[in-house]
């Protein structure tokens, strides 16, 4: 997909406000998901599906409302699908899971590896990018970062579910990275906000059939605490629309090299909120995160289109 930067360039207030938008508010989810599946013991699936697919529904009626295509093409239908359970039911889910013994600051890390994954799947795409000398330098760089950052917990006999946990957050980037990839070679006839409202309807009300299959109905708590209420809202408000709305207004007006510096501020952003509320912030994960954020760079710009 071809994105047209627009001619006339907006207000410098307004870009400042949109990046700091993602910023915030995506540097921010870690912790309120952690208080969700932590503090208030929501069910996973049933936590992050019913946010999103509301959030699906509030931009199906925005589209609806400003006379946006909706109509679904049959050949469409299957890739919005796979795209929208990679991205929530796989992504969503495998972070929410992973968080219930995993700390916000060291799974936002974690999930900063995304880029790193994108740069390994699309080789196995026919004709997909090549990663270049720089690109495999950078793929390297980030894996030996995600050794330094999780080495201590993974050799913790004592606190296995630690480990899985970890496992789950990192299959939790990957299942992103391949969604992305899978999205970058797939040509849509609908608008960008109609194909993310396919794939949070799709993915969320995946997430909720299947949360409901594993009995976490009879696992949420009988009435929902202001608490419990407060960070699903923020998730929803929040998390899900205001900073998908930031996001997809800034890819057409500045360079989606730009956009992407999210990748890198959004994990300090969740370090220091770990920092704040008390979590262990120790030498591992700022050297970690360094590494990986300094792969990431490396790949971002070492990629080569494909034969």
């Amino acid at each position: 997909m071809n994105l047209v930067v627009a001619a006339k360039s907006p207000p410098a207030w307004a870009l400042a406000l949109a990046f700091g938008t993602i910023y915030i508010s995506w540097g921010t989810t870690y912790y309120a998901i952690k208080l969700g599946v932590q503090r208030e013991h929501l069910p996973p699936l049933l936590f992050g599906g019913s946010r999103i697919f509301t959030a699906g529904l509030l931009v199906l009626a925005y589209q609806l409302a400003r006379g946006a295509a909706m109509r679904l093409p049959l050949k469409d239908a299957a890739r919005l699908i796979a795209t929208g359970w990679l991205l929530f039911v796989a992504g969503n889910g495998l972070v929410s899971y992973g968080q219930k013994t995993v700390d916000s600051s060291v799974a936002a890390v974690l999930v900063a590896t995304t880029p790193l994954w994108m740069g390994l799947f699309a080789m196995l795409w026919p004709h997909g990018e090549r990663l270049t000398p720089r690109g495999w330098t950078g793929l390297i760089v980030g894996l030996a970062g995600v050794t330094v950052l999780l080495a201590p917990k993974l050799l913790d006999a004592e606190r296995p579910t630690d480990a899985a946990g970890l496992c789950l957050v990192l299959g939790s980037a990957a299942s992103w990275a391949m969604a992305s990839v899978l999205l970058r070679h797939t040509r849509l006839e609908l608008p960008h906000l109609s194909t993310a409202c396919y794939q949070m309807l799709f993915g969320g009300g995946s997430m909720l059939v299947l949360g409901a299959a594993l009995g976490e109905f009879q696992q949420a708590p009988e009435r929902l605490s202001a608490g419990a209420i407060s960070v699903l809202l923020y998730l929803l408000v929040v998390g899900s629309l205001a900073g998908f709305i930031a996001f997809n207004w800034l890819l057409g007006h500045v360079a989606a090299t730009r956009v992407g510096t999210y990748a890198y501020v959004n994990p300090l952003v969740a370090v220091l909120i770990g920092w704040a509320i008390g979590e262990e912030v120790s030498w591992n994960l700022w050297v970690g995160m360094g590494i990986i954020l300094f792969g990431v760079f490396l790949v971002r710009g070492g990629e080569r289109a494909g034969d």
